[in-house]
């Protein structure tokens, strides 16, 4: 049961990842020519990371009380219906229509990361990270075939008498209408529902797994849960930043849309590909010390982006693959944390809400970016960034002492 349910996430996240890196390619471009404004460029990242956040809260309130189908078939819906309004403000040159319909299109981005607590329901302790890792791969594919149809989807849409830059969007409206069909059929029968049914056999088999493992290295609690939390946070916060401001940086340097849309093909790769990687370490060394590693390659990122030259796009590549598997080294690592620490009877509305967060730093990050390149140049963002993700080492290194 757990390998078609894993078959079915892995058809939705496919074709979701066409639909979230429609706003990572060009949001930030369409805005800053609808504007013609550099320092509110990140203001389209702030605002579908923040409509993910309320999304993430609805999808895990739905799950909880109807299911994973349910919840994950609306919230790609209304992805899709949020790309839809994207396309109509671009027609129209509205931009309060557009922010508003970036923040409807959050819903989206929230659901494709949703989807993977849905592959870990059935799992068993010892096999969280690979089932998570396996709904994150999946997401790969649709990930780097979106932003590298960034420039045939422009064609298209100058063809229907639409803006260039929001041509990705004909694409996230139809993919994510298309993710909601897939779930909405065949994701049966429910893994979260069904999970609760097994409740005494997984707690059996939870009690076992935390018996051999490392003591050390499973946070029980409300500790478990703060830290898997914090883990993910500090991630979503650097990456976004970083991520969000790279096309401007590259268009600011006279790269077109097909050079920044291979950067972020190769940066989406990095933040999904390596992920059945990812959970075999997190399964077999441990989710803490992925978790330091998280920060280490976080670091490593920002230091090669803020020293490449600006018309480098290998080395901004490098800079972007490596923020990437550090954002991904941190969200399968924290999302193995939460789901150890989270009973069955409260897991998808505590999901949601750690989600919540998780949006709310990736929001910050995306606003707060395009103030720090506006007032100081990319190369001290990229730097900050990577400096900030050191915060994860102490943290990590208190856990383990925790007895």
């Amino acid at each position: 049961m757990q390998r078609r349910i894993l078959t079915v996430l892995v058809a939705g996240q496919i074709l979701s990842g066409a639909g979230l890196a429609a706003g990572v390619t060009v949001g930030a471009l369409l805005a800053q020519d609808m504007l013609g404004s550099t320092s509110l460029a990140g203001l389209p990242s702030a605002l579908f990371t923040a409509g993910s956040a309320l999304a993430a809260v609805a999808v895990g309130r739905v799950s909880q009380a109807r299911g994973r189908r349910p919840g994950l078939a609306a919230g790609y819906l209304t992805g899709a219906v949020g790309s839809a309004g994207v396309l109509a403000a671009a027609v129209l040159g509205r931009p309060v229509l557009l922010f508003v319909a970036l923040f409807v299109y959050g819903a989206g981005t929230a659901t494709n990361l949703q989807a993977r607590y849905a592959g870990a329901d059935l799992a068993a302790p010892a096999h969280r990270g690979r089932a998570v890792s396996t709904v994150l791969v999946a997401t790969t594919v649709g990930g780097v075939a979106g932003p590298n149809l960034a420039a045939p989807t422009g064609h298209l849409a100058e063809a229907l008498g639409i803006p260039h830059l929001a041509g990705p969007f004909i694409l996230a409206g139809l993919a994510y209408a298309l993710a909601a069909l897939v779930l909405a059929v065949w994701l049966r029968p429910d893994p979260l529902l069904l999970a609760r049914t097994l409740a005494e056999e997984e707690e059996a088999a939870a009690a076992a797994g935390a018996a051999a493992a490392d003591p050390a290295d499973l946070p029980e609690g409300r500790g478990g849960v703060a830290l898997g939390g914090l883990v993910m946070v500090l991630s979503q916060l650097v990456m976004v930043a970083i991520m969000t401001m790279t096309p401007v940086h590259m268009h600011g340097h006279g790269h077109g849309t097909a050079a920044s849309g291979l950067v972020i093909a190769v940066h989406i790769g990095a933040m999904y590909l390596p992920s059945p990687l990812t959970g075999r370490l997190v399964d077999r060394h441990g989710r803490l010390k992925v978790a330091a590693a998280s920060g280490l390659t976080l670091l490593a990122s920002g230091t090669v982006a803020a020293l490449a030259p600006g018309d480098s796009v290998p080395l901004l590549a490098l800079a972007l693959a490596l923020l990437g598997l550090g954002w991904n080294f941190g969200l399968v690592a924290g999302t193995a944390i939460i789901t150890d620490n989270v009973p069955l009877a409260t897991r998808a509305r505590t999901q949601g809400l750690v989600d919540v967060a998780v949006a709310v730093a990736g929001a910050t990050g995306g606003m707060a970016s395009g103030i720090v390149v506006a007032a100081t140049g990319y190369p001290v963002l990229a730097l900050a960034g990577g400096v900030l993700s050191l915060a994860l080492l102490p943290v990590v290194a208190a856990a383990r002492r925790r007895p």
